[in-house]
């Protein structure tokens, strides 16, 4: 036995738990002060400008954020940190060139803190499968403390939650809707039922996959059940659709469990349906998708002619867009826009839309294509991916704006997290599997025993082995023998 004292500890392999992880690392305070303050109904008016809680988070920490991730903290620069900076600029841009200067300044830095600033925020501190873990046990429990309140307010009709903080501090104004199935839609602390909706359906996947992991199948649908009660709480088309999708997939994941390629033939035969709708159907899958997914026929064709007059106007103003002017629409036709994927293609060109579609396949296909993970970290890859696949379902039946807009650049930037190189990912963690023995902080291992060369059977041979061996070397010269 040998002891070394080096505490260097060896790069653990992708998907090892840790001693770290074992402890139960907490999960980095200002990500948890974001998330929380997410859910702060507050609005704080500065000049021009309107501050929420969330706001203010991103306003003090962007340029800390971009600081640390110029100086590699979040790992190599990747394609879709350059184009989501690249989609700021030209938003910023078409500001500048449409409204002026003082808009470039104003609504561009608006877009710069709450795109850049949320999506580093994931970069740099989720960093791990370990920290999404953390993650999402968060926002289960904000959602758990949300839902009480949520279905008094669907069934009661009043938003305990607003009139609450609205006695408080200024807050988002209680949004009246006419009600659907009997029941209003549940606003919560958020500025519009759609957004309530979409923050929920954006993690039932993720609640499934990594919460439940390791579980059992009743508290997984437990767990997952509480998500899904509080999407369907708000009435909302889009979250519908969202949450719906993830279900829908987690059911094919598990009925297929058994045949390995179930994904591959999962994506076939969604090219295969493209394909035979483009070939024989008088409507595009998309809108034949849009339809699907509506309440009713009247949203649905709604949405039809968003989609059809958007589209025009990208193509009437392909450079730089609109910016914030109204849009050519038919008489009688509302100006809202419900249709995440387009708008910023009608506002700022199509450039910008673009460059959004690049960020989110760019992340999408890397998380999907990374090798080497274990079973625990390829869950939760999974659950992941099927939450941003809801996601991106309803991004093109509602629009994303202000706290969801903001949570969906975070829960892009989280995606990095299946991408950390081992270099990158070094900390003083140590393997549980693989660990040393410890004796009072030294490091005890076992060497291979060294083979002792066999003793000279003759004097003539001994002299020869003491020739041959290497003399030492002193610091002094040596005195010479005194001569008798």
């Amino acid at each position: 036995m040998t002891v070394s004292a080096s505490r260097k500890q060896p790069r653990t392999a992708p998907g090892t738990k840790t001693r770290a992880t074992v402890a139960g690392v907490r999960l980095a305070p200002i990500v948890a002060i974001f998330l929380i303050a997410l859910v702060i109904p507050f609005i704080f008016q500065i000049g021009p400008l309107r501050f929420s809680a969330y706001r203010v988070v991103l306003f003090l920490t962007i340029l800390p954020f971009l600081a640390m991730w110029l100086m590699g903290r979040a790992g190599r620069v990747r394609m879709p940190d350059i184009a989501l900076l690249l989609f700021c600029f030209w938003a910023a841009l078409s500001f500048g060139v449409i409204h002026g200067a003082g808009t470039a300044i104003e609504a561009g830095g608006i877009i710069f803190i709450e795109t850049m600033g949320a999506y580093l925020l994931g970069r740099l501190f989720v960093r791990t499968p370990d920290d999404l873990h953390r993650v999402v046990r968060l926002l289960f429990w904000i959602l758990i403390a949300l839902l009480p309140l949520a279905v008094i307010e669907s069934i009661t009709g009043r938003s305990i939650a607003l009139e609450l903080s609205r006695a408080v501090q200024s807050s988002y104004r209680i949004v009246t809707m006419e009600p659907r199935w009997g029941f209003r839609r549940a606003q919560s602390v958020f500025e519009h039922p759609i957004l309530f909706g979409v923050f929920c359906s954006g993690f039932v996947a993720l609640t499934y996959y990594v919460l439940g992991h390791g579980r059992s199948l009743i508290r997984r649908w437990l767990q997952t059940g509480a998500v899904i009660v509080a999407t369907v709480t708000s009435l909302s088309s889009g979250p519908m659709t969202a949450m719906a999708a993830q279900v829908l997939l987690i059911g094919w994941d598990r009925v297929f469990k058994s045949v390995r390629q179930r994904w591959a033939v999962l994506g076939g035969l969604a090219l295969a349906g493209f394909a035979v709708i483009s070939l024989f159907s008088n409507r595009s899958p998309a809108q034949i998708l849009i339809s699907f997914v509506a309440f009713n026929p009247s949203t649905a064709w709604n949405r039809l002619r968003i989609w059809e007059h958007g589209s025009a106007s990208v193509m009437n103003n392909p450079l730089f867009g609109i910016g914030r002017n109204d849009w050519e629409r038919p008489m009688g036709m509302v100006s809202s826009v419900d249709m995440f994927w387009l708008l910023p293609a009608m506002r700022h060109g199509l450039l910008a839309g673009v460059l959004l579609q690049v960020v989110f396949f760019g992340i999408v296909l890397a998380v999907l294509f990374r090798k080497g993970l274990s079973a625990r970290w390829a869950d939760y890859r999974k659950g992941y991916l099927i939450s941003l696949a809801g996601l991106f379902m309803a991004g093109w039946t509602v629009h994303y704006w202000n706290t969801v807009y903001v949570f969906f650049m975070f829960l892009l930037g989280c995606g990095s997290c299946f991408l950390t190189d081992a270099r990158d990912a070094d900390t003083a963690t140590e393997p549980v599997t693989s660990a040393p023995v410890r004796r009072q902080g030294l490091a005890l291992r076992r060497t291979p025993a060294v083979k002792r060369p066999a003793e000279p059977d003759t004097p003539a041979e001994a002299a020869n082995t003491d020739a041959a061996r290497p003399q030492p070397r002193y610091s002094r010269p040596r005195r010479p023998p005194d001569e008798t």
